[in-house]
């Protein structure tokens, strides 16, 4: 159980229709791909990823301009789903960084009570993507949960760029206990049944790995995607399972995995790591060319039922 598993073979992504796709992920060069990642964490602005993809190849700036998200095709599952209710609502953050904060609360249609996901938003905030991935979760028959950690600083502010650098700006302890204040408060929530799942992705991986060490028992199940390895020191703090999902070319998160592999045997926890052949970072990720429909679908199909499995 302990060994990670490949995915099984995954065909690449047809080519995406309509006016907003030009160009689709299998024609994209993965120089491009690994400069987006640079810029989506932070490492780049937005024109200096532009100046330096038009570079690298024929038609880089193209492949670039391809890659910035389109949000429009993110929602999978609209806010007026018959088989969900949706709301933003507000929770206490002692030790974070206003004392308050937001998020947005989907609950399955009818009483309850229901097992509990958090979702945590990448490193920009709680934009429709994520929102639409709590959505999902509702759909599937869990109260979930998305906290905004931008909301100290007014929250989600429309764009991507803006997101991550209001980000960037917040005191990162001080956000980590918001999020694991959200995770507090959907455990507790009456409409939960006091099993608590968090997912992640990205930063949100991370923060899940983060989650696992700081809430021990009192998480249920972990399913961290493409996120940085808990601390090694802190891996024997882990007592939930954990679910891993990585992305085949992901260079800078993939080589965190042989140390965070070998402390969660070392401690005992439980766990299954899946790598998704053919995929990048981000490839959950439904608005953007890096996104992978098959690899997405089958490893939320996994989510789900790791969840089920343990939060019943």
């Amino acid at each position: 159980m302990n060994a990670p598993v490949p995915a099984k073979h995954l065909e690449p992504a047809a080519p995406q229709q309509g006016p907003h796709r030009a160009i689709s992920q299998l024609e994209i060069d993965q120089r491009v791909f690994d400069l987006y990642d640079e810029y989506c964490h932070g490492g780049i602005d937005r024109r200096e990823f532009l100046k330096r993809a038009s570079a690298i190849c024929v038609g880089g700036l193209v492949m670039a301009q391809a890659l910035l998200p389109r949000y429009a095709q993110a929602q999978t599952i609209s806010f007026t789903d018959p088989r969900i209710k949706a709301s933003y609502v507000t929770y206490p953050s002692p030790g974070g960084n206003s004392g308050t904060m937001r998020g947005y609360l989907v609950q399955p249609t009818g009483a309850g009570p229901f097992p509990s996901v958090l979702v945590i938003y990448e490193n920009r905030g709680l934009n429709p993507y994520i929102e639409d991935v709590a959505r999902r979760a509702a759909a599937d028959g869990f109260l979930a949960f998305a906290p905004d950690g931008l909301f100290p600083v007014g929250g989600y502010p429309g764009n991507d760029d803006d997101g991550r650098t209001l980000q960037a700006g917040l005191d990162q302890a001080k956000l980590r206990t918001d999020l694991l204040n959200g995770a507090r408060f959907l455990k507790a929530h009456k409409l939960s049944n006091g099993k608590l799942g968090a997912t992640g992705f990205c930063y949100g991986g991370g923060v899940v790995n983060f989650l696992a060490t700081a809430m021990g028992a009192d998480l249920h199940a972990g399913v961290p995607y493409y996120g940085a390895a808990a601390e090694t020191a802190s891996v024997p703090k882990i007592k939930s399972p954990l679910l891993i999902q990585y992305a085949e070319n992901d260079e800078r998160i993939n080589a965190m995995w042989p140390a965070f592999e070998a402390a969660l045997k070392a401690a005992g926890v439980p766990h299954q790591a899946f790598f998704y052949p053919g995929t990048q970072h981000g490839f959950h990720n439904n608005s953007t060319p890096r996104y992978v429909e098959a690899a997405a679908k089958l490893s939320w199909e996994r989510t789900v039922a790791f969840f089920k499995k343990h939060l019943a």
